[in-house]
């Protein structure tokens, strides 16, 4: 009997920021792979607050603090699938938070699918009390003055809260 194949696994996004969310899903991903690769990306239809190299650096420090040694962070720009491909991945992981994420992660998988049947989708239900957690609110919310210390780690709050004061607030009462 041969040895089994060694599970690669990617975890694709912006992580623009990084959130308590994310890490949930890494850590638990981390365990269903033998080495896990955040996949450090831009979404065209969004408007990071980072840039590339400062959301792979972010991410890259949170995954030292989780302390899982079979998880590594790669930028790429490119097709999922064609990055999954070259990353020798077997499978993508993505948490699911609500109903809204299943249809267009649902959507996301089947195209993906039809690019590379070879790789599979796993999906993994966000936890509960992380469930509300999405980058794009936590930015909303640091730009209009509220607390996001719930929502992200300390050191990623002071990188939100030092970049939201080169930017200026959004509002006052």
């Amino acid at each position: 009997m041969s040895a089994p194949a060694h599970r690669i696994g990617v975890y694709p996004g912006t992580f623009d920021p990084i959130t308590l969310g994310h890490a949930d899903i890494i850590r638990r991903g981390a365990k269903l792979v033998d080495h896990l690769i955040i996949g450090v990306t831009t979404n065209i239809s969004k408007s990071p607050m980072f840039s590339p190299d400062e959301r792979m650096a972010m991410v890259a420090r949170e995954v030292v603090t989780l302390g899982l040694s079979n998880v590594s962070v790669t930028g790429f720009n490119a097709l999922l699938m064609k990055f999954a491909e070259a990353e020798g991945a077997g499978v993508i992981v993505r948490g699911l938070r609500a109903v809204a994420d299943f249809e267009y992660e649902y959507q996301m998988a089947g195209m993906n699918q039809q690019i590379n049947s070879a790789i599979e989708t796993v999906f993994l239900m966000a936890d509960v009390s992380l469930q509300p957690i999405a980058s794009k609110l936590v930015k909303e919310i640091a730009l209009f003055g509220g607390d996001i210390g719930p929502f992200v780690s300390p050191v990623v709050r002071e990188d939100v809260l030092a970049r939201v004061a080169t930017l200026g607030k959004l509002g006052e009462l």
